[in-house]
Order: structure tokens, then sequence, then C-alpha cells
């Protein structure tokens, strides 16, 4: 499929990454999406009598019912029920109420061999035959809604060439859905000493649409008959939940201070000022920076890690490393630092100030 025929899908994404992705970091309390997979018409993967949309779901309620326990935290579902609820209403859902995570629940199922284990997705674009096996089933929902072709024109789950032009918008928010996906899986491992079947990257439309770090959970196999009936049982289905929300909070304990602004748009030791008191500035000791992206891990400040861009600084705050661009005493000249990083690709990229 021609890539300009994505255009708009894309522009929109952007659009909203942008617009959402920059205040969703930001709420008094930090907000968190659980998406219980499938539903109603819809009930997801089939094997040895376990159905997919109702362990999403149980667990799901189970989280909720964690987390909702910390004053700090909200939570908003996409789904309480067995109803049927369509994948773009999930990404609008966590859009609208500027959450600052997206969890979506689900369970694994295979065609043919026998494995078995947990694995956590976040948006990527893999290709290998088994990941996009598993990002074909769990997109194949969209084929469930009605006039599905006008409202994912530009997606379609079976055509590999779609892939091209799927982009990965939310370029900051990867790096905290990965710290998320890697804390869920070491849960499940350490804790529960289930298989890990690791954190992966995929092509999922939701965790695509959404503009805040996500992360897909894959619980198990229910084409394993053992693990399915670990799926399906109570004890199954808590202990899976007490994992999943130790990850969610100690995700949020991370980046998410309640205190003060936090991740991309937090400025601790500096402040972010408008234009009319920035160029009446002239002290020596101020001067300023374009913050480009933060992250939990360290990288090398070399040009092919960020697009190009020479000159590369960051400072660590806690456990996130905060990467600018540039350096300059006059505004003015900061401001032209900023359309160039905008024009390598970092949208939400913007000025902070630094006194003393």
């Amino acid at each position: 499929m021609p890539y300009k025929k994505n255009t708009k899908y894309l522009s929109i994404l952007l659009f909203l990454f942008v617009l959402t992705f920059g205040f969703s970091q930001n709420n008094a309390k930090f907000k968190v999406v659980l998406d219980a997979g499938h539903g109603g018409k819809d009930p997801g993967a089939v094997k040895n009598g376990v159905k997919e949309k109702d362990v999403a779901l149980a667990v799901v309620l189970k989280i909720g019912k964690i987390l909702e326990k910390n004053k700090d935290i909200e939570v908003i579902y996409t789904r309480k029920t067995d109803v049927f609820v369509e994948l773009r209403e999930r990404a609008n859902i966590a859009n609208k109420a500027k959450a600052n995570l997206f969890v979506s629940v689900h369970c694994n199922s295979v065609k043919s061999g026998n494995p078995i284990g947990a694995m956590t997705l976040v948006m990527g674009m893999s290709r290998t035959d088994t990941n996009l096996e598993i990002a074909k089933t769990e997109n194949a929902v969209i084929f469930q809604e009605t006039d599905y072709k006008k409202k994912y024109k530009g997606f379609d789950p079976n055509n590999p060439e779609t892939l091209i032009g799927l982009k990965i918008m939310q370029e900051e928010a990867l790096l905290q859905s990965i710290e998320l996906a890697t804390l869920v899986q070491n849960q499940f491992k350490s804790e529960l000493k289930r298989k890990d079947k690791g954190v992966r990257q995929q092509p999922l439309w939701v965790l695509d649409a959404t503009v805040m770090p996500g992360v897909l959970i894959e619980l198990g196999f229910v084409s394993h008959a053992e693990e399915a009936k670990y799926l399906n049982s109570d004890k199954g289905k808590t202990e899976m939940s007490e994992s999943v929300s130790n990850a969610i909070l100690s995700y949020k304990t991370t980046f998410f201070n309640t205190d003060s602004n936090q991740v991309n748009n937090e400025v601790v030791s500096s402040k972010i000022e408008n234009d009319s008191d920035i160029k009446d500035s002239k002290s020596n000791s101020t001067y300023y920076k374009v913050q480009i992206c933060a992250g939990s891990k360290k990288l090398e400040t070399k040009p092919s890690n960020f697009k190009g861009l020479k000159g590369i600084t960051f400072e660590k705050d806690k456990k996130l490393y905060k990467y600018f661009y540039g350096e300059e005493s006059d505004y003015n000249a900061c401001k032209k630092k900023l359309e160039e990083a905008k024009k390598k690709g970092y949208t939400s990229a913007y000025i902070v100030t630094f006194t003393n």
C-alpha cells in the first residue's frame, strides 16, 4: 500500500500526540486506563474451555481494585462488563482522559505448536513470522466492527505492506512503554516463576492510536492445556493481577511524581518562561536548551542516536535521563535550535530555561 495513503492517518496521530502527551504526564493524579481485550460478540481466543475475553476482564477488574486503593491513582476502564468495544473507542477513551498509562490485557493462542508463557508487547515494527501472526490476531477485531474499511483506512492487519505506513509517533513514550513492559515481565518471571516470553515490539493499532506510554500484556496461552487451567483459575487471575499492579506502581514511582510535573514536561531545577519574560533577561547566569526527549535508559550522546543532531547533553534526575540539544545564552538563537529539533522529528521538544 503506498505510503501517501497513510498521510492523513499519520498526521492525525501526530497531532494527537503533540496535543495530548504534552499534558497527560502532568495530571494531579496518575491516570491509568485498563483495557480488557475483546468482549461481547468478540470472544478472542477460545481453547481448552477458556475464553480470552473472560480472563482478560476478570484480571483487569482485579488490577483496578488494587490500584484504586492508592489515592493518587485514577483508574479508567474501557469496559467493565462483557460488551464489545471498538478499538477506536478504546484509544479514544485513553486519549480523552489524557491518561498517563494505557494497559491492555489479553491471552495468547497459536494454531500449531504448544508454547507456554507470558509476554508483554509495545508498539513497534517487528516482522518475524511469529510476531506478525500475533499482531494479526490482536488486530483482527477490526473486522468485527461496522464500516471498518472507512474507520481504519490505511491499516489492514492482514497486509504486511500496511506496516510501511505505521510509524512510532510516541518517540518519548516508547522508552517508558518498554520500561513498564520489562517491569511486568520481571514480576511474572521472578514472583510467579512463569515462563518468560519477553518484551516484544508489535505493530498493534490500539497501541499506535493511544498517545501515552502503553503495553499489551499477553497473560499466557489458552492453547496450552495446563496454562489454560491456570489462566482460568481464581488463583491465577489473582496472582497475575497482583503482578501487573506491582509493575504499574513501580512504574509510577519511577516516572510520575505527584508533587511536581513529571516525565517529558518536567523541569526540576529550571523553569519554562514565556517569550516576553525571556527576551528581557540579560543575565549571564541564564541560558537555554532544547529538551528533545527523556527516558530511563542512558544513551551515548552521539549524533546517530539522536537523528543526526550534534551537541547533545543530558542530565539525570532520579532514574530519568533528560536529553538536550544546544545551549544558548540568547533565547532567539535557542528558538532556531528548537526548529531544527522539530524538523528532525522531535515534535514535542520545548525550550528549557536554566538559571544560576
